[in-house]
């Protein structure tokens, strides 16, 4: 029988991811020495392929051996970047725009006298960034059971990992508004959500929802990879995969539509790779 495949209308690099890729490499080609404090995108080929070109990695500033050090697209704390700027380095920062916005709202709700709450998981570099920005009373959670109790003088921010899903965001801010709105003198929600991922959201869950199986590529560590994989999941039966080599034969049985996706920082070649591959092995399906 005929296989269709087919890749989601939007899929891979976003503009953020880009233009940090870009700025790493296009300093590379003119210096050596440059470290990047945490990978600059979640993406281990991206990753590999800076580290050809003599970019270095460490997850610690202690680690830090001189040179130039470039701040990863997921930013930075206040503290980290005065930490930085204490060193009297060069430093390459690639924060995305997106993030960099959602950085400045939380940090304007802080500075407004908000308890601040932001829709993220906790551990991730965004978020923990984010929280640095919102101040001592911000907390990260992805469950209304996590908020604390409030009283009638306080008024609550919220925001948003910027690469949540748009609909767990909207449960999320609609719950929490009835959880505390009687009790809180102010709500205020801000969408800092990033139209890029939302767009590849959208698309990947059109064509989950007439496939028969989605092959989403895409680091395991990345945020909007994850969230790709959770659409299409509550459609169609989904893989999540770094490489074309993951692919296997018995995912394609009786398969007559298959949709691609990918995360934002997935490169394109590692993108093409998966339909070749597909391709080739459903030929003599």
């Amino acid at each position: 029988m005929d296989v269709v495949i087919e890749k989601a209308q939007e899929l891979g690099f976003c503009f953020g991811v880009r233009r940090a890729i870009k700025l790493i490499e296009n300093a590379a080609r003119r210096q050596q020495g440059i470290t990047t404090l945490g990978p600059i995108v979640h993406n281990r080929l991206v990753v590999a392929r800076l580290a050809a070109m003599g970019v270095k990695s460490i997850h610690n500033l202690d680690d830090f051996k001189g040179g130039t050090l470039a701040i990863p697209s997921h930013g930075a704390s206040p503290e980290v970047l005065e930490k930085i700027n204490s060193l009297h380095v060069d430093v390459i920062d690639t924060t995305c725009p997106n993030v960099r916005s959602a950085q400045i709202a939380a940090k304007g709700l802080a500075e407004s006298g908000f308890n601040v709450i932001i829709f993220g998981e906790e551990t991730h570099p965004e978020v923990k960034a984010l929280v640095g920005w919102a101040g001592t009373k911000a907390i990260a959670t992805l469950g209304n059971n996590d908020i604390g109790v409030y009283g009638p003088s306080d008024r609550v921010g919220i925001l948003s990992q910027t690469t949540q899903s748009k609909t767990q965001f909207t449960d999320f801010t609609r719950d929490l508004r009835r959880k505390v709105l009687s009790d809180v003198r102010e709500v205020k929600v801000i969408n800092t959500l990033c139209d890029e991922t939302q767009k590849r959201q959208t698309a990947a869950f059109n064509l989950a929802r007439k496939s028969d199986l989605m092959i989403v590529v895409g680091g395991r560590n990345s945020a909007n990879t994850q969230r790709l994989a959770d659409v299409c999941s509550s459609m169609t039966e989904t893989h999540l995969i770094e490489t074309a080599d993951e692919i296997e034969a018995n995912w394609l049985s009786g398969k007559r539509q298959i949709g691609i996706t990918a995360g934002a920082s997935t490169p394109d070649e590692a993108i093409e790779e998966v339909v070749q591959k597909l391709v080739s092995q459903t030929k003599d399906v």
